[in-house]
């Protein structure tokens, strides 16, 4: 896909981080150096991955919505439910008159029957369901008109559909709650039987039932409510492929993927697998591929703690703290506030609860080496404030200006 340009609000965009990206692709354009730069600022250093922050689903969306509500001023506009799991967009956008139809959860804030022909609603980057689609046209409103969606989201979707045509089920691997998956499962169920599953543990479950080593009363356990009615392993995955949530693992889709594939070769044999499995890996999102591997690369590195920096919902960013945190302390903030030099508040995804940790810089042993990195639907500027937030708690750190010349200076020659 040509790399299209975006009108990215000048607020989003970042003085510091931005030259590191952009010297970096003139460094490297074929993007095969995944080594992170390093800003060496005396007493603290930052390591920065090459791949991170707004991929090109996020711009897309933020150009639209943005470009939307600055084209009409006397409109009511709403956004389905939050465009992208960052705090500070979405409330950006609620500041200047947005609304939201519904929770990311799926809970009803406005009905959709309460609603204008006249009025504008935004679809977001996670696509949303048939249904809704359905009944934004019931109250004449056009639910492609200002859509968002991801266009990687909607490959997805494209490929479940010509499976579909071919008499194919469909493994969703993503959170069966999640904006997208629902959205996901909804398109696909209009073609085919569909089932979602989280990990390759609930993978290896579903693979177990298909050939019968765990009885078929497993599958209403653990995923009846999670898959389209009456589906039945035995008979409805004779044939099929996996799609995926495009914000999860790209490793792990593949390792489900495997599992599934070694089911169906245990069923219907090496020599016919083409005829039950299709292999839908150019399906995966590049973007969400390029910033894992560059996380991957970054936990290489011997920083002494990571900062993730993203919204709480954020399902790629998440994921980044979930390659990190096997490797060194791994913090994950919604933005610089959360920070302060004798403790940090930052978000644990496996309790799902705010926590609050002391000391949590290593002052003692200079440089302290930190890995800094954000997800998918976070702005450059929020990681820029990160970054000179850090700073303000060490003494005789060098000039920020001096520290990205570098940088500076390529970005010059290429001019």
């Amino acid at each position: 896909m040509a790399r299209k340009k975006f009108d990215i609000p000048k607020m989003y965009q970042s003085p510091i981080i931005r030259k590191v990206k952009e010297a970096t692709k003139i460094i490297d354009p074929m993007k095969k150096d995944l080594e992170p730069s390093l800003l060496d600022f005396g007493p603290v250093q930052f390591y920065i991955p090459r791949f991170f922050g707004f991929c090109y689903g996020v711009e897309n969306a933020i150009d639209i919505a943005y470009r939307t509500v600055e084209e009409n001023p006397d409109k009511n506009i709403y956004l389905l439910s939050e465009m992208i799991h960052n705090p500070t967009v979405n409330e950006d956008l609620q500041k200047r008159g947005v609304q939201f139809l519904f929770d990311t959860d799926g809970t009803e804030r406005i009905p959709i029957s309460s609603l204008n022909p006249e009025d504008i609603v935004i679809v977001p980057a996670f696509g949303t369901t048939l249904e809704i689609q359905e009944q934004l046209k019931e109250v004449g409103i056009d639910p492609y008109q200002y859509n968002t969606t991801c266009p990687f989201v909607e490959k997805v979707w494209k490929r479940g559909k010509q499976l579909g045509k071919k008499d194919y089920s469909l493994v969703v691997h993503g959170k069966h709650q999640h904006e997208e998956t629902r959205a996901t499962f909804s398109h696909s169920a209009d073609h085919s039987e569909v089932v979602v599953v989280l990990n390759p543990e609930e993978a290896q479950i579903l693979a177990d039932i298909m050939t019968e080593d765990r009885p078929l009363s497993d599958f209403e356990k653990y995923f009846g409510h999670k898959s389209t009615e009456g589906f039945n392993p035995l008979e409805d995955m004779e044939r099929f492929g996996v799609i995926n949530q495009t914000t999860m693992l790209a490793t792990e889709t593949q390792r489900v993927m495997e599992i599934l594939r070694e089911a169906a070769i245990q069923r219907f044999g090496e020599a016919n697998i083409l005829d039950h499995f299709a292999d839908t890996s150019d399906t995966l999102c590049y973007a969400t591929n390029e910033n894992q591997s560059a996380t991957i690369a970054l936990a290489e590195t011997d920083a002494d703690l990571a900062l993730v920096v993203g919204g709480y919902n954020s399902s790629n960013t998440m994921h980044l703290v979930e390659i990190l945190e096997h490797k060194f302390p791994t913090f994950h903030v919604r933005d610089m506030t959360e920070l302060s030099p004798e403790k940090i508040h930052h978000f644990n995804q496996w309790d799902k609860e705010m926590k609050e940790t002391e000391n949590w810089l290593p002052k003692m042993n200079q440089p302290v080496k930190i890995a800094l990195t954000s997800g998918a639907s976070c702005p450059d500027i929020s990681v820029d404030e990160v970054l000179l937030e850090v700073l303000k708690y060490f003494d005789g750190t060098k000039n920020v200006q001096k520290v990205i010349a570098p940088f500076d200076e390529k970005l010059e020659e290429e001019k």
